[in-house]
């Protein structure tokens, strides 16, 4: 069985881009600052100084992607903290800290947070219907997961 998240109006949103994707990240936020005004915004370090001074309006800055912030936007989506995350990842250099983008990802996916990792899909993750009014997204089950490592641990 299925549990029910309710994402309020304003959403919580991540934003986070690697080096070579910082000036389109901000690009992408001063086209949608009417729209990013609605809801409140966390970032990674650079990223978050950098939109926060596009905007013109308060970012919550985590740490640096290298030195943890990656990690801390994780934490927050396990903790139910953020609803969406927009992610302009580069695929062309590989990241020195890789499996922490990768272990992110991965947390999106486990906790059901919409995520975009290009211009395009954050582009209809802004508009869609569903960004201004409450939404109930549901959360996967893992107890059967969790009951199937618990009885291998006992073995």
């Amino acid at each position: 069985m299925s549990n029910i998240k309710k994402l309020g109006e304003r959403k919580r949103i991540a934003l986070i881009a690697h080096d070579h994707k910082k000036a389109d990240i901000v690009e992408w936020a001063l086209f949608n600052k009417a729209a990013l005004a609605k809801h409140e915004l966390v970032a990674t370090g650079t990223t978050g100084k950098l939109i926060e001074e596009a905007l013109d309006r308060p970012v919550k800055k985590m740490l640096s992607g290298p030195l943890g912030g990656d990690q801390q936007i994780g934490s927050m989506i396990a903790q139910n903290e953020i609803d969406i995350m927009i992610f302009f990842w580069d695929p062309m250099h590989a990241q020195p800290h890789d499996s922490d983008v990768k272990a992110l990802l991965r947390l999106c996916v486990v906790w059901n947070i919409p995520m975009a990792c290009d211009r395009a899909t954050a582009d209809f993750i802004m508009t869609s219907p569903f960004m201004h009014t409450e939404y109930n997204a549901t959360l996967p089950s893992y107890t059967d997961y969790l009951n199937r490592e618990i009885k291998e641990d006992d073995e």
